[in-house]
């Protein structure tokens, strides 16, 4: 690998992101080798390889895309044939500790792990993904795949800090994913449907930092009020059979608040 640019890429997983990331890495002109076991397509400009051993030959850069349940056999596939200096670089979706094993197991071989986050859905972007990269080769990840046009954000020197950061932001936005879900099971049961969606969709669009410190920060003061209000939430869907899975789960955290545990905490580590 040559002024930060790599002449050689494996790619293992040739899944939706995989296959996107790894025909914008061959577009963008560097030689890219590709494995998959499953039937899937071969992207345009990749060289399909029938074994990982031989995708890894020659590599600077090694990029696993697969499943966490998947990370530790992409990883133990070609141990022995990567060589020693090579940037491993992982993108599945796994707990920090996770990460940190497969950093083990790369400086085992002389490999320079890189914890790498993605922060968006990969359709629509391929390589230019905003992601976080963390982890002993990251510096040197990020400085290729940017020249390449990526879009990463190098967060940390440990593998498992970019992990953490999305794995936080996804207690959000999933959460939020479920508490919509759960309100609209109950909107459509009262045929309240658009009203819920429009007034979702415009919370969101006008929610600003005020607006999340006076949701959180406003707990303090109305949490006994709150824990009656979703209560009471949680009985209207019960009454529409809708099970209040979210709801139930709101009003057990609020009473954490309520007796001390929660409030003790943000406390402990500052306003919000």
């Amino acid at each position: 690998m040559t002024a930060g640019r790599p002449d050689m890429i494996a790619v293992f997983g040739l899944g939706e992101a995989g296959s996107l990331v790894a025909a914008d890495l061959a577009a963008a002109g560097v030689d890219v080798a590709g494995y998959d076991p499953a039937p899937v397509a071969t992207p345009d400009g990749v060289k399909r390889c029938e074994s990982p051993i031989d995708a890894v030959k020659g590599a600077d850069l090694v990029m696993a895309i697969t499943s966490a349940a998947d990370a530790q056999a992409a990883i133990a596939q070609a141990w022995n044939q990567i060589k020693r200096g090579t940037i491993y670089a992982d993108l599945s979706t796994a707990p920090p500790n996770f990460k940190e094993d497969l950093n083990e197991t790369a400086a085992l071989r002389g490999m320079r792990f890189v914890d790498v986050a993605l922060m968006a859905p990969v359709p629509g972007l391929g390589l230019a993904t905003p992601s976080y990269a963390a982890g002993p080769g990251a510096a040197d990840y990020a400085s290729a795949v940017n020249d390449l046009g990526g879009n990463v954000e190098v967060v940390g020197e440990e593998a498992g800090q970019a992990a953490a950061r999305k794995l936080l932001r996804s207690i959000v936005t999933k959460g939020l994913t479920a508490v919509v879900i759960e309100a609209m099971a109950g909107a459509a049961k009262l045929e309240l449907d658009d009203w819920l969606w429009d007034h979702v969709v415009e919370f969101i669009e006008t929610a600003d930092r005020e607006t999340i410190e006076r949701l959180v920060e406003g707990t303090r003061n109305h949490v006994d009020r709150r824990i009656v209000e979703m209560d009471s939430a949680a009985l209207l869907l019960e009454s529409l059979d809708v099970e209040p899975l979210t709801a139930r789960a709101t009003e057990a955290l609020l009473k954490e608040v309520r007796d001390g545990g929660l409030n003790a905490a943000l406390e402990r580590h500052g306003e919000v």
